[in-house]
């Protein structure tokens, strides 16, 4: 009996349950009470990755290797090393029953075979989610306690601040240390001129352009992009905290932790709780409701009312929000860059046709058409010439230096070439043929049962009817399943689907989207960039 174990640790550390430790405790629980082989186990790792949510790429793996019917049995040394949300573990105890996968538990000794056990699953699984929300709470009452404070937690300072030490002496004689803001007034000179500027352009794209123009960059000596220009219209630190402030977000749900006479309209505001920490880069800034306001200990850099206007801005924006470059032809959109300065080089149509009647269109520099060649003078590259370079170039080196290519690049290439065709409709026939073989099973059982002549009729050609849908089901898992023989040469190496798609001539290459095209390019490549005359191409090689 083949059987899955699952082993996940939070952090990368030496210290509590690891999960070399954890693998080994399952095995254990396997070969004494299931009659395991060591050959039998099929190990499934996630280290540093969080429980809160399945978002897992070893745990994902598994649970498609259990759609296969790879194994029979998953066991984990504790429920919280699956999950510790409610909903999702019982999605996914929901979903094992379906496909006919048990689990279980070493250390409370849980067996969904048995009903007891499931019961006692979800009461466990439960708790595991009430001790996570409470570890939540309290790290928000935490917050709460510094609000008060007004002080700099650390991190990366604004734009227009550092941070600097502050001493205190405590009752009982201890000195305590702190951190607050500190205006750098350069810097707060160009946060003024960008909410300035905003109300006067009443565009973030526009104030990007003016900054670029004019030669006026980070700290870091780097062009204002639109998200950090963004970033530093929404802050609230930099917002002078006055009456009129005050009045606005008491009216717009944000949550508040100072008094209203606190706002002496000098000082700014600082906002706690603003970031999830749970790596989902998606969603990592809070909505403005969930922040955590309090003044500060530091001044702040804009009145009240210019920082509201600024809000209300960016709320009636929103809708106009920045779209990414959209073309039909221009494969190295979002790879290729300019030699001189670093910058992206977005495509650009011109009303010109090529000889074999294709549109001509160029890559710009995105700093050059911004600040209007005061940052950047690089040429503009013929787009339908430099797309036929990099892929010829591509073509020779690739046979020279195997490139690395990571799953998901490598997924997409096979369900190109037929290595992975039909699996997601595979998956899809066998759940429709275990379902009906589970009504089939049912039915029979009531028609033991039954003495009723029109009874027995029914169920008879209720029968029928699912014995053709289960022939038909399993005629397509044959069809499937011989696809994807006849396709198994493209699962031998990752090379040999690169290898495929050169030269463009190809037919797979030809027949693929130009999203599809773009996504494969950008793995195989590790920077691309043109030098006004030519281009310079490094691959993702081994070694």
């Amino acid at each position: 009996m083949k059987v899955a174990i699952y082993s996940r640790k939070s952090r990368y550390t030496g210290q509590g349950e690891s999960v070399e430790n954890q693998i080994n405790m399952c095995k254990e629980h396997g070969i004494k009470y299931l009659d395991c082989k060591e050959e039998d186990f099929l190990i499934y790792e996630d280290e540093g990755f969080s429980g809160g949510n399945t978002d897992r790429p070893r745990f994902q793996q598994m649970l498609r290797d259990a759609g296969n019917k790879r194994f029979e049995t998953i066991i984990c040394y504790r429920l919280d090393r699956v999950s510790r949300n409610v909903s999702d573990f019982s999605h996914l105890i929901d979903r094992l029953e379906k496909l006919g996968v048990s689990f279980v538990s070493v250390k409370e000794q849980f067996d969904t075979t048995k009903p007891m056990g499931r019961a006692m699953m979800y009461i466990a699984s439960v708790f595991s989610q009430l001790e996570r929300e409470t570890i939540a709470e309290r790290i928000r009452d935490n917050m709460l306690q510094l609000s008060k404070t007004g002080r700099w937690l650390g991190g990366t300072t604004p734009t227009g601040f550092v941070s600097e030490m502050v001493c205190s002496r405590e009752a009982d004689g201890r000195v305590s240390r702190s951190y607050k803001l500190v205006v750098v007034p350069e810097e707060a000179h160009i946060v003024r001129l960008i909410f300035s500027k905003y109300q006067d352009f009443k565009s973030i794209t526009r104030v990007e352009k003016y900054l670029a123009q004019n030669r006026i960059n980070t700290r870091n000596g780097a062009v204002f992009g639109r998200f950090s220009i963004r970033f530093i219209l929404s802050n609230p630190v930099y917002a002078i905290a006055d009456k009129t402030l005050y009045e606005y977000l008491s009216t717009n749900n944000y949550e508040i932790y100072s008094h209203k006479e606190e706002f002496n309209g000098v000082s700014g505001l600082m906002g706690y709780n603003k970031t999830r920490q749970n790596g989902n880069t998606s969603e990592r800034y809070r909505k403005s409701s969930e922040w955590i306001l309090a003044v500060g200990q530091h001044e702040g850099i804009v009145p009240g009312e210019v920082w509201i206007e600024a809000q209300e801005l960016l709320m009636r924006n929103r809708s106009k929000a920045y779209r990414k470059v959209k073309s039909s032809t221009a494969l190295l959109s979002g790879v290729l860059r300019c030699a001189a300065c670093g910058s992206l080089m977005r495509p650009k149509a011109s009303t010109r046709l090529t000889s074999n009647g294709q549109p001509v269109f160029y890559y710009i520099c995105e700093l050059k058409e911004k600040s209007r060649k005061a940052q950047c003078h690089m040429a503009n590259a013929n787009g339908n010439m430099v797309d036929g370079l990099a892929i010829g170039e591509l073509e020779h080196i690739i046979e020279k230096y195997p490139p690395i290519i990571d799953e998901r690049c490598l997924g997409e290439m096979k369900s190109w070439f037929g290595g992975d065709t039909g699996k997601d409709e595979l998956h899809l026939m066998e759940e429709k043929l275990f379902n009906t073989d589970f009504e089939i099973k049912n039915l029979i059982r009531v028609l033991a049962k039954k003495e009723n002549p029109d009874i027995e009729k029914s169920i008879l050609e209720q029968l029928g009817n699912l014995n053709l849908q289960k022939q038909t089901y399993i005629d397509a898992i044959e069809n499937l399943l011989l696809q994807r023989a006849e396709n198994q040469a493209y699962a031998k190496a990752p090379e040999m689907y690169v290898g495929s798609l050169f030269p463009p001539g190809h037919i797979i290459w030809e027949q693929m989207g130009v999203d599809a095209k773009r996504s494969i390019l950008k793995s195989l490549i590790n920077r691309l960039e043109w030098d006004g005359s030519g281009l310079k191409l490094y691959l993702n090689t081994k070694g």
